[in-house]
């Protein structure tokens, strides 16, 4: 817990925010030094990347309540939007050839490059796909079926910001992120992001993770006890947990005017955790009731209400 051990606080917290400086100002060299890549930092092989694109894409339809068989027709010409691919747009490509006309992705670093590794999990995606869908992904390349020659804009685009927000308006069927949200620094502008770009009546499918991505010490909260200020200083430029809870997406849900279609717990926290860091919060955590504070995750499906919808509301 923060306070507990104040010498190694103090050493860590040195640590954090010189790296948190590295990032602000040279994100590209921060990002090439900690070899980040948007899926953690486990051992990897094409295989295993093409496989958990494959799981994620999957997933997303099982939460939207979209049988495998209906997928195609739930995408056909439709423009998706994905916050955070990360190093490798492989739920993007395999959108495509399902038969989504096109994908946006935005993120805050520029992650996306065209590395050996990189090329071989894209090729090990296409080789994976059944022949129509084949044909369909290969053609969003600018050498037909060739990963290396890069993804023609018109069908994906891959846009870096510097809030990760992608300024769209009203021109999206679908958003979709996996471990994303948790990373976002103001997460009320990323949902106002997504309900501007929403077509009225479309859907937004989010996995949240609220674990403390390897940020924690003696107990898996502990990381809420850093003071609010000390952790912007120290994480703020990395992408690392914005450590928001339940409650605060809720809010942010509800300020940008979308609407919960889905919301399922993935994991929680032993009561017995909870109890032990709750003397011990930071301030913005304090006083929040057991059930959010045991909340380690979340799939979300959130709607921006069509007109209709929101007439009879108001009725």
């Amino acid at each position: 817990m923060y306070g507990r051990h104040p010498v190694a606080d103090a050493s860590r917290a040195t640590r954090a925010i010189l790296s948190n400086l590295l990032a602000q100002g040279a994100p590209r060299l921060y990002v090439r030094l900690t070899h980040e890549t948007g899926r953690g930092r486990g051992a990897e092989t094409a295989e295993s990347v093409a496989q958990y694109f494959t799981t994620c894409f999957f997933d997303y339809f099982d939460q939207l309540g979209v049988p495998p068989e209906a997928i195609e027709d739930a995408l056909r010409d439709k423009h998706l939007l994905e916050y955070g691919p990360g190093d490798v747009p492989g739920v993007a490509l395999l959108m495509l050839a399902h038969g989504a006309a096109r994908v946006t992705c935005v993120d805050r670093f520029a992650l996306s490059q065209r590395s050996p590794f990189q090329l071989e999990v894209l090729q090990c995606l296409l080789d994976g796909l059944g022949p129509e869908a084949h044909e369909r992904a290969a053609a969003c390349f600018e050498r037909p079926g060739d990963p290396a020659s890069g993804f023609r804009s018109e069908r994906l685009e891959y846009r870096v910001t510097r809030d990760g927000l992608s300024g769209l308006n009203a021109e999206v069927d679908l958003i979709y992120s996996r471990a994303v949200l948790e990373h976002v620094n103001d997460l009320e502008a990323t949902f106002r992001d997504m309900a501007t770009a929403l077509k009225p009546g479309a859907l937004a499918v989010h996995q949240v993770d609220l674990k403390s991505h390897g940020l924690h010490r003696e107990n898996p909260l502990d990381f809420l006890t850093w003071p609010v200020g000390l952790w912007h200083w120290m994480y703020a430029g990395k992408g690392v947990p914005n450590r928001w809870r339940l409650d605060r997406y809720r809010q942010a849900i509800k300020r940008a005017g979308l609407v919960v279609r889905h919301l399922e717990s993935t994991a929680e926290a032993l009561d017995e955790d909870v109890a032990a860091v709750a003397p011990y919060l930071a301030e913005p955590f304090r006083g929040l009731d057991k059930a959010t504070l045991r909340c380690l995750g979340f799939w979300l499906v959130v709607t921006r209400p069509a007109p209709d919808d929101e007439t009879r509301a108001a009725a």
